[in-house]
């Protein structure tokens, strides 16, 4: 006979392997008839990106869900371009890229609360 102790503390013979819930832990069992079910929920992260067109999203002021209301606001490119054309062209046409919307940055905010979500800079 094999006078060899069990394989885990506190079994008796060989047939329970692996050993049932010992510890902090219960081992993984496929298609058992475990009643536990464990859900986890995480954060889910979302990168919004913005552009000239108005966008659907979730304000994180407000929590509203809204489409966002943009404007025209001057930024860089709009100086840049005024200061080139201010250099070729010394009369009063270095004010056009201020008229022009192409050449500024687009603000988007929320129409609920009024608070700035999001800037597209063109540069």
């Amino acid at each position: 006979m094999n006078d060899a102790p069990p394989p885990y503390p506190g079994s008796d013979n060989k047939a329970e392997y692996p050993p049932q819930h010992q510890g902090q832990y219960m081992p993984y069992q496929q298609g058992g008839d475990s009643d536990t079910t464990v859900i986890l929920n995480q954060p889910v992260t979302i990168i919004q990106t913005f552009g000239e067109c108005c966008i659907r999203l979730n304000c994180q002021f407000c929590h509203a869900d809204v489409i966002t209301s943009t404007e025209y606001e001057p930024g860089t490119l709009t100086w840049l371009a005024c200061f080139l054309i201010f250099l070729f062209f010394p009369l009063g046409c270095c004010l056009i890229p201020f008229c022009i919307d192409g050449t500024k940055d687009v603000v988007h905010r929320c129409p609920n609360c009024g608070v700035e979500v999001g800037r597209f800079k063109r540069m």
